[in-house]
């Protein structure tokens, strides 16, 4: 029975998870240990990691493979999400991360992100789909990809993540005004419009929703709706509720609503922004939520389920 293990390290954790596969089961858990991070609050204003971010990722990678009860099994696939791919320090962390743990992190590209977060979409959903967008939303990146097959026709990341966003136009996660939450869903529609041939909610098509920050706003979305309540579609009327929800409320006060974490509190005003931005500038009235993205992506493609493609370059540097 094949094994197949992934340790995501990204600005607010470090996941190991160990999957296998059984006939008549595409992922069944092993294995799975978080140790939380809070990198978010390590980073200088050009996105370098201080060091106390480095040494919470030291501590972090060496706790979660220590945690492994497996004496012996497949190889695990490190990787470090945005937060480090993007970081100025990133070739001294991923040393000095592999010097002290016998770890090394490994960095895919955003698009290769993209690529992986349709695979696990499209398994989720199953072949007979058709027509897919798969929309997910990072802290440093946002990544976009569609296709018919079980590999994307284009894929699209771009530098609009939540914590990005964050930083650069809601400091402490606060909108000031209702003009500056129009100003921050302008300048995301327009980094949008402006990727050639973004790819359309097509008519017959499906548009999936990955990554924390939909499945935490689909659950809020949820809880403010008052009619028929699903946490696995999000609507734009929904959305755009839930926007001002956020808008009202003092991050400290986000904590508390139905869905929202408190160590995703303070960006998650700038997750619905995106998440509006994308739907509509992407032609989606609604999306379903996915819990698969680039992990599972990975996971599915180290068992043999997705097959990889040929050629394609796996890693940054």
């Amino acid at each position: 029975m094949r094994q197949a293990g992934v340790l995501d390290v990204g600005c607010h954790s470090a996941l190991l998870t160990v999957v296998r596969r059984r006939p008549g089961s595409v992922l069944e858990p092993v294995f799975s240990r978080k140790v939380r991070l809070r990198l978010h609050e390590t980073l200088d204003r050009k996105g370098r990691l201080e060091k106390a971010g480095v040494e919470s990722v030291e501590r972090a990678v060496a706790e979660a493979v220590a945690a492994d009860p497996r004496p012996r099994g497949p190889e695990v696939f490190a990787f470090a999400t945005s937060v480090i791919r993007d970081a100025p320090n990133r070739d001294e962390i991923i040393a000095r991360v592999a010097h002290t743990t016998g770890t090394r992190l490994r960095v895919l590209t955003g698009e290769e992100e993209a690529r992986l977060a349709y695979v696990a979409a499209r398994q989720w959903v199953g072949p007979t789909a058709g027509q897919l967008l798969v929309l997910d939303i990072g802290g440093g990146t946002v990544e976009i990809a569609a296709g018919t097959g079980d590999q994307p026709r284009v894929v699209n990341s771009l530098p609009l993540g939540a914590r990005r966003i964050t930083r650069d136009w809601l400091p402490g996660g606060i909108a000031p005004s209702r003009r500056r939450l129009a100003q921050v869903l302008q300048h995301i529609g327009e980094s949008l419009e402006a990727v050639p041939g973004l790819p359309q909610a097509e008519l017959g098509g499906r548009v999936l929703a990955c990554s924390k920050t939909f499945e935490q706003l689909g659950r809020l979305a949820a809880a403010q709706s008052r009619g028929p309540r699903t946490k696995r579609r999000l609507t734009l009327p929904q959305l755009r509720t839930v926007v001002s929800v956020l808008a009202d409320a003092a991050p400290s006060h986000r904590a508390k609503l139905p869905g929202i974490s408190r160590h995703r509190a303070e960006q998650s005003l700038a997750g619905a922004l995106i998440a509006q931005a994308l739907m509509e500038t992407c032609g989606a009235k609604s999306v379903e939520i996915c819990p698969w993205s680039t992990r599972e992506g990975l996971l599915l493609e180290r068992l043999g389920v997705a097959p990889t493609p040929a050629g394609r370059s796996r890693l940054v540097g």
